[in-house]
Formats: C-alpha cells, sequence, structure tokens
C-alpha cells in the first residue's frame, strides 16, 4: 500500500512540474507498478476502460473528417460574426453550450467537437485560445453532473442505487442550473475588461462570409448525417445494449467509409498522447485500488463521521470532490457505493426504519446525491481531474495554446470550491431543512 501511494505521489508531482510530458510519466508510473509487484499484468490491463479509448479515437476520427470540410471554420465565423466579435458574449455563448451538450453527451465528446471550434474563433479575434479552452472543460463537467448519462460516475451511481434519469434531472438539475449561473457570473466579472479588440478585427468580422468557409459541401453533409447517428446511439445505448465507445468508433469507421476518406491520414490525426495517457493513468489509479488505499480512506472519513447524517453526506461531498481532483473519479465511486449502501442500512436499524420508500429517500437520496455531485464537480479542480481537461490540454498544446497545470488550476480549483460550497447548502437545505418542514 505505501509503495503504491509513493508511486501515484511522484507520479503526480512530476505531472506538476511539468518537466517531462505528461504521457510519458503515466506510462512509467503504470511500469512502476507492476515492476514492484504492487498491480499484477492481468488486473493492469483489465483496468483500462477501453469504453473511454473507443470512444476518444473513435470521436478524433470523425472531427478529423470533419474538419477538412470547412465545417468548424463555418461555425466559429458564424458565432464570431453573431456576436459582432465580442469575446465575452463568445465565450459565454460557448460554455453554456458546452454545459448544455455535456448533459446530453459525454463530456468528452463535447470538447472534441467545441475545441478546434473554439481555437479558431480565437485565430479570427487575435486573442489567446487558453481562457475559453479551460471554462469550456469546466462547464462541460458541472452540465454532465446534471444527468444520468451525463458522466461516467452519474451512470455507475444510478445502476447501483436504482435511479433513473429522470431522479437525476429532478434532483440534480435545480443544483447544476444554479452551480453555472455562479459560474457565468464569476467568469462575467473576472474577464468582463479582459479583451480589448481592434476596429479592424471587429469590421474584419462582421463583414466576414461564413459559407465561404465551406470547402466541400457534399461531404461535409454525409459526415454530419453520420455524426447524427452517432448522436442518436448515444442517447439510446442502453435500449441498445451498446456502450458509447463501441458506437463510436462504428461511426468513426463508417464515415471514413461514406466520406471516402483515407484510414492511415485520419489515424495520424488522433491525439495518442492523450490515449497512451489515459492508460498510463488507469494502470496507476489501479495499483491504488488494488492495494485498499481508496477504500481505506471512504472507510476511515466515514468512522469520523459519527451517527450524523448531514455530517456524512457533507464529508461525502467533500472528500469525493477533493479526491476526484486528483485521481480518476470512477474508482472512487465503484469503491464508496458498497459503503454507502451499508451506511443506509445502519441507518434505517438505527431509526427503525422498515420502508423501502422511506429508506431510499429519506437517508439514501443525500447521500446518493453528495457522490455523484462531488465526484463530478470535483473534475474541475486540476488538469488531470477529469478527461475532457486532459484532452482540452492536448488539443490545446498541438495548437499552439498550452494549457499548464498551475494555470488550470488557478481557474478551476476556487471554481471547484465555489461549486461545492453551494451543493453542500443545496443538499442542507432540500434534504434536511425542507424535509422536516
Amino acid at each position: 500500500m505505501i509503495i503504491a501511494i509513493l508511486i501515484f505521489v511522484a507520479v503526480y508531482i512530476l505531472i506538476l512540474t511539468e518537466k517531462i510530458d505528461k504521457t510519458i510519466i503515466a506510462m512509467f508510473g503504470a511500469f512502476a507498478m507492476m515492476i514492484t509487484g504492487v498491480l499484477p499484468y492481468e488486473i493492469a490491463v483489465k483496468a483500462i476502460d477501453f469504453n473511454v479509448i473507443f470512444l476518444l479515437t473513435g470521436m478524433m476520427i470523425c472531427v478529423s473528417v470533419l474538419s477538412k470540410t470547412g465545417f468548424f471554420e463555418w461555425v466559429a465565423i458564424s458565432v464570431a460574426k453573431l456576436t459582432r466579435g465580442n469575446p465575452l458574449l463568445i465565450l459565454v455563448f460557448f460554455t453554456s453550450l458546452t454545459a448544455f451538450l455535456s448533459a446530453f453527451l459525454d463530456n468528452v465528446t463535447t470538447m472534441i467537437l467545441l475545441a478546434p471550434v473554439t481555437i479558431l474563433v480565437a485565430q479570427l479575434l487575435e486573442i489567446s485560445a487558453i481562457p475559453f479552452l479551460i471554462l469550456e472543460a469546466i462547464a462541460s463537467n458541472i452540465g454532465g453532473a446534471a444527468t444520468l448519462i451525463g458522466d461516467p460516475p452519474n451512470i455507475i451511481i444510478g445502476s447501483k442505487a436504482n435511479l433513473s434519469f429522470n431522479d437525476f434531472l429532478f434532483n440534480l438539475g435545480p443544483v447544476i442550473f444554479i452551480v453555472f449561473g455562479a459560474f457565468l457570473v464569476t467568469v462575467f466579472f473576472i474577464f468582463r475588461k479582459r479583451w480589448s479588440l481592434s476596429e479592424n478585427i471587429k469590421k474584419r468580422v462582421i463583414e466576414s462570409v461564413p459559407r465561404l468557409a465551406i470547402v466541400d459541401k457534399k461531404r461535409m453533409i454525409k459526415a454530419l448525417l453520420v455524426l447524427s447517428l452517432v448522436f442518436i446511439g448515444f442517447f439510446f445505448h442502453d435500449t441498445l445494449n451498446l456502450r458509447p465507445g463501441i458506437i463510436a468508433i462504428v461511426g468513426g469507421m463508417l464515415m471514413l467509409i461514406i466520406c471516402k476518406s483515407g484510414i492511415d491520414e485520419n489515424l495520424m490525426k488522433v491525439e495518442w498522447a492523450v490515449i497512451f495517457f489515459f492508460i498510463g493513468l488507469f494502470m496507476v489509479i489501479a495499483g491504488l485500488e488494488h492495494q485498499g488505499v481508496l477504500e481505506l480512506f471512504a472507510k476511515t472519513i466515514l468512522r469520523l463521521s459519527g451517527d450524523n447524517l448531514f455530517f456524512i453526506t457533507a464529508l461525502v461531498l467533500c472528500s469525493s470532490a477533493v479526491l476526484s481532483a486528483f485521481l480518476d473519479n470512477i474508482p472512487f465511486v465503484m469503491t464508496m457505493i458498497p459503503v454507502i449502501q451499508d451506511i443506509v442500512n445502519q441507518f434505517a436499524l438505527q431509526q427503525q426504519i422498515t420502508s423501502p420508500e422511506i429508506i431510499h429517500f429519506k437517508i439514501g437520496y443525500p447521500l446518493w446525491w453528495a457522490l455523484a455531485l462531488g465526484a463530478c464537480l470535483g473534475g474541475n479542480g486540476s488538469l488531470i481531474g477529469a478527461s475532457a481537461n486532459v484532452l482540452v490540454a492536448k488539443i490545446g498544446e498541438k495548437n499552439r495554446n498550452r494549457i499548464t497545470f498551475i494555470r488550470f488550476f488557478k481557474y478551476g480549483f476556487p471554481l471547484m470550491v465555489e461549486s461545492i460550497i453551494i451543493c453542500l447548502g443545496y443538499l442542507w437545505l432540500r434534504y434536511f431543512f425542507l424535509a422536516k418542514v
């Protein structure tokens, strides 16, 4: 257990220093976990979430094909023209669109689609895309927390706790709406005096003709039709009994066939550094999980809470947020689920409650929602806290908009703290104060 913790800390410090590429560090960390005997090879391989790998690869292929048609340039110029080149309005538009799409699509998919457009808009206005990319990643994690399908932790919690799509929407939707509103207000105050564009740039944007950016209209229509099928597949993946990753990779292959685009050329456009970073990180986190580090942490927190249900709820929320800022939130959620189920049963016995409905709504609800909110919103705490963050950093770096760990932390961590404080107040008001009225 100590070796696992030391390896993780070393990996994290090296990522923080940014002296060596994150992908190399993650792969060496995975190797260290295996060579020291902390993590058996078979378990390390099983720890790789191929749903995420296929999702990333498939959507990157789709974006590669679509990008050659001029579609992203058309969207970028249209948005800039619509807002008359106002960077603050563009920022509000993109973050709002990101949050909305992330509630109904995987937030990684949303960022794969929107990040290239964002960079093109920034280039058009001759400003840095870095603040836009960081805040869009944060918005994607906020939006993804609102629904059952928005973020992987929610899917796991919904399955294990027997919670429906409507349960998530009606219970988490209101607080996420408030959190995102606070996010926009904060962003407005930070950036209201940030940008000042020259009259030449404004005039160029206003007089631009978006349709001239389209270079292959027929191929663009074909690619968008395939992409629409992929999105429909995402919405109905449970009904189809298919993982989103499989739908994405098949969609990517189908787009290559229909648009008559070469596979070698488009595979070269895949961000393989991102793919291997995730593979290494999955293995490093698996080492902690295999040695019982996450389970020990969870049980320690719960022992400190005593028999106060609100205190336990607060601890679950805050600890989930802090851990999810620096670890993969999926193993933590999977570790916490049986622990929370035990807490629910123990409280029911103490209070002599036998009705399954009362146990579910009065005891289970605040704990499940605390875990979901902490795990999803905690991803905003650092650059490696969520898949969307890592992806955006790699896309930015490739386009000369390097997002450092420290810069993301300066934006993300305070906004994470803000969102968790709002969630804590919401949980207390809705499930403890109003429940007694």
